[in-house]
């Protein structure tokens, strides 16, 4: 079963049937593990936008908080300061693309899509901030519900994560939002071992077969890092893996920090998976 091939928002239609798109990190944090402090200033994330764009990417993904492992959370106030003057600062650059603002708090998220953004990415699916699922009802924008738990035990983990994304599809169902507008993220490195992330990875076409768009996000996450024992900035080899092996998984968005490399990667893996090489 497939939903829908389109992610719409307002003017934005992305067809994530055609080919697989690319989701541009633009962290404008202190502290993210990977690039931290390089953006903050609007000026500079501007910059990068318009270089991602350039590379390829057909989605920024904004965000105000680190989720690394033991981050400290910020107040929804310090969210907000970071993010909304660089949402305003890129539309007002004229760069059209579509934005995602990546925070789990209502009160942000709202701000971000009145200030330009066009679609929410929430790490706790609509767990945290009930309220979260309003905003996306109200704007009528695609929602990336991610999976995420409080703690890593599991009954039996496929079973459990399958069941775990079908009561997030409920709740955002109840709450008002449409098929067409739910986004699956798998949720990689989130309450998950090592061990359970791979077995994750290899089972992603369950993921799928529940029917909704995937997002991927592995971008230099802890499990390549581990695997290959590099740092984070020299891990786009491995990154590349997990890409193209979600991509033939039928994952339709992957999320990642190194744009021009992940935008060949997903090109040459959609020349393969869908037979077909866009131009």
């Amino acid at each position: 079963m497939n939903k829908t091939k389109t992610i719409a928002s307002g003017a934005v239609r992305l067809d994530y049937g055609a080919h697989t798109l690319v989701m541009g990190i633009l962290n404008v944090t202190p502290d993210s593990f990977s690039d931290g402090g390089a953006y903050i200033e609007p000026e500079a994330a501007v910059a990068r936008a318009r270089q991602m764009i350039a590379e390829g990417a057909d989605i920024l993904d904004i965000g105000g908080e680190s989720t690394r492992p033991g981050f400290a959370p910020v107040s929804a106030e310090e969210e907000q300061r970071r993010v909304l003057p660089v949402i305003r600062a890129i539309r007002e650059a004229g760069i059209g693309a579509p934005i995602s603002i990546d925070t789990y708090k209502a009160e942000t998220a709202r701000k971000a899509m009145l200030a330009g953004a066009s679609m929410l990415n929430d790490i706790w699916g609509l767990q945290r901030d009930a309220e979260m699922a309003k905003v996306a009802v109200e704007f009528d924008c695609p929602i990336v519900l991610m999976h995420n738990r409080k703690e890593a035990v599991y009954a039996n983990f496929m079973h459990d994560v399958l069941a775990d994304l079908q009561e997030t599809i409920r709740r955002a169902q109840a709450a008002g939002i449409r098929d067409e507008q739910i986004i699956l993220d798998p949720g990689i490195g989130f309450a998950k071992s090592y061990e359970q992330n791979l077995q994750l990875m290899n089972e992603l076409h369950r993921i799928r077969a529940l029917g909704y768009p995937v997002l991927l996000g592995t971008s230099r996450k802890s499990m390549i890092r581990l695997t290959l024992n590099l740092p984070a900035d020299d891990v786009v080899e491995g990154t590349a893996a997990t890409v193209a092996l979600g991509i033939a998984q039928g994952c339709g968005i992957v999320r990642v920090h190194d744009v021009k490399a992940m935008r060949r990667v997903a090109d040459m893996t959609d020349a393969i998976v869908r037979h077909k090489v866009e131009t």
